[in-house]
């Protein structure tokens, strides 16, 4: 059978009929061709093969029939110069080796290598536990002669599927590893696809040896851009004309299949996203240098010696632009229009009746009312157009601004708080209490964004579902996360006096430290065994209807059975007695009911 005639049969059918078809040919030709018994050590696999690897379990239980039954059905061989190579049946031909055999019923064909590979893929795709990167080199190949529509009606998948698949197959050899392993998701791996083999190639050196799947999202993540966020029209040809618009860019994601949802539009070329960036930024510039309109950044005069700050402060300057920063301006947005469904998003955390989030759109219509009031007549109270833009992002937005005139005092006294007041309006002393009060601040945030990744990155890894036994450490970290949180001063006092020891004089860590080193267990059984009697629930919840309850009810009784045995047979007396008194009433109930029916 020719490519073409392997061509022309897919057009139309699905691959299933193909396959069918070319079995029932083999078998018809078999009559023709004769069915061989072939030395096994003349049967070699194909090296074009696009299978690769194989189940072991799979393979040794067909190996355990082949000893019993034989071969039932022949493989497929084509012959060369001094051996033969398998066309279809490689798995059959392995399972016969396990066995021991030493021939193998063969069906000899001629083919040219095209057919042979194209067949086989046919064949294999049509498995169950094709390997992903396989699957992916076998659509991939596919794709060089059919579209993405055709190969996927033929496979019976969707179309993102096979462009995932066909996207996958740009991983370099080395992520693909990790993905056969088990260790990248199909889905991380296609995000990694996404880009150049020499940037996957710097994001596998940047990883090390051992795959982490934090630090690859994380890098995907600084690579790539929502363009829904972009500040420039994805629409717009003519930004940087050689580009064109992103919404066709082969590097939008979304011009690749549903990579990142269903049609979401990811940028997956960072330099040519920050070009862009950069040359919006300009003409923003320009646009407010041509309308006279005043250009704001969204940056507040506490954060202007910032360094990614000071450089768009630089360049508003360079540009001849004054540069005014948000402490120094009023300014007037125009509001949105409240809607119901707008408010139940907004309150969905909270329990809210019909009548309440009625009354909640009520105010929210006055509040909009006084507001559009307010930005209708910004123009006559000495407002003018302007923008306001992010430092980073580029986003804008218009608005109306008024300068605030500075008191006539502001520039020569120093009568406002420091923290209010600019750095060259401080004395040298001052400054120092401002530099260093703002390096804690950046400090403090970066503490924030580290301790964020972590936990994040332990949330993406198997932590929690860890077997091994708990260490001091978690024992230690659980134990303080319990009475930090959840043990109150009284308590403290009166259960847990000294547990800290004299904090007054350490740092934070250094109680962490000091609490190590005193650590017992007994200290964890007792902050359990506290947690375990305030968290029980009173009011309409018991030690028969509560699963909190009924299982601290069940775990005290071991400690206190005889008191609580005697106070359930308080309990139990004095219901018996209300019950004794209830049942005389009802029988004398029932005698008048059987008296009146008399």
């Amino acid at each position: 059978m020719t490519t073409k005639e392997v061509k022309n049969r897919m057009n139309g059918k699905a691959v299933a009929t193909v396959k069918k078809e070319v079995k029932e040919e083999l078998t018809q030709n078999a009559f023709e061709r004769k069915i061989q018994n072939l030395n096994i050590r003349k049967i070699i696999p194909d090296p074009m093969q696009p299978r690769k690897t194989f189940n072991e379990t799979s393979l040794k239980e067909l190996s355990e029939s082949i000893k019993k039954h034989g071969v039932l059905q022949p493989i497929t061989v084509r012959k060369t110069e001094n051996d033969y190579i398998i066309v279809m049946g490689e798995r059959r031909y392995r399972a016969s080796k396990l066995a021991s055999k030493k021939t193998i019923p063969c069906i000899i064909r001629e083919s040219n290598n095209d057919d042979i590979l194209e067949i086989q893929i046919i064949e294999n795709l049509q498995r169950q536990d094709v390997e992903p990167t396989e699957e992916a080199d076998a659509i991939a190949y596919l794709g060089k002669t059919y579209s993405v529509t055709e190969i996927a009606k033929r496979l019976g998948r969707n179309d993102n599927f096979i462009r995932q698949r066909i996207k996958l197959a740009g991983l370099i050899e080395g992520f693909k590893h990790f993905v056969r392993s088990g260790e990248m998701t199909i889905s991380l791996g296609v995000g990694v696809a996404l880009f150049e083999r020499e940037e996957q190639q710097m994001m596998l050196e940047t990883m090390g040896e051992n795959f982490n799947a934090h630090q690859i999202n994380k890098m995907i993540k600084d690579q790539t851009y929502d363009l829904v966020k972009a500040p420039f029209d994805v629409e717009d040809k003519k930004l940087i004309v050689k580009v064109g618009a992103c919404s066709k860019c082969p590097f939008n994601a979304a011009n690749q299949g549903n990579l990142f949802g269903d049609g979401k539009m990811v940028c997956t070329k960072s330099a040519c996203y920050e070009t862009k960036k950069g040359k919006y930024f300009l003409n923003l510039i320009e646009k407010s240098k041509k309308e006279n309109t005043l250009l704001i950044p969204d940056i507040q005069k506490y954060w202007a010696d910032d360094e990614n700050n000071q450089r768009i402060i630089s360049q508003l300057e360079q540009n001849g632009l004054k540069v005014y920063l948000l402490d120094d301006v009023e300014i007037i947005e125009r509001p949105i229009e409240p809607t119901l469904e707008a408010i139940k998003v907004e309150l969905r955390h909270y329990d809210h009746t019909e009548d309440e989030l009625n009354e909640e759109l009520k105010q929210s219509v006055e509040d909009y009312t006084l507001a559009m009031k307010k930005y209708n007549s910004a123009e006559e109270n000495g407002f003018v157009n302007g923008i306001v833009f992010h430092p980073e992002t580029y986003r804008d937005k218009e608005v109306f601004i008024k300068i605030v005139e500075p008191s006539k005092n502001e520039s020569t006294t120093y009568s406002a708080p420091l923290e209010n007041r600019k750095m060259a309006d401080c004395s040298p002393g001052e400054q120092i209490i401002k530099i260093n009060e703002r390096e804690t601040r950046k400090k403090q945030i970066e503490h924030n964004k580290q301790f964020e990744e972590v936990v994040e990155m332990i949330r993406d890894t198997e932590y929690i579902e860890t077997k091994k036994t708990l260490s001091v450490d978690e024992m230690v970290a659980f134990s303080i996360s319990l009475f930090e949180n959840n043990v109150d001063y009284m308590a403290q006092q009166k259960y847990f006096s000294g547990l800290l020891g004299d904090t007054s004089k350490m740092t934070r860590i250094e109680i962490v430290e000091s609490f190590k080193k005193k650590f017992k267990k007994e200290i964890f059984y007792k902050l359990i065994r506290y947690i375990l009697t305030k968290q029980v629930h009173f009011g309409e919840s018991n030690h028969t209807n509560s699963l909190t309850n009924i299982s601290f009810y069940n775990a005290i009784q071991s400690y206190y059975r005889t008191k609580i045995a005697d106070i359930e047979r308080e309990y139990a007396k004095n219901r018996d007695q209300r019950e004794k008194r209830l049942k005389e009433r009802i029988e004398n109930l029932e005698k008048e009911i059987q008296a009146s029916n008399d």
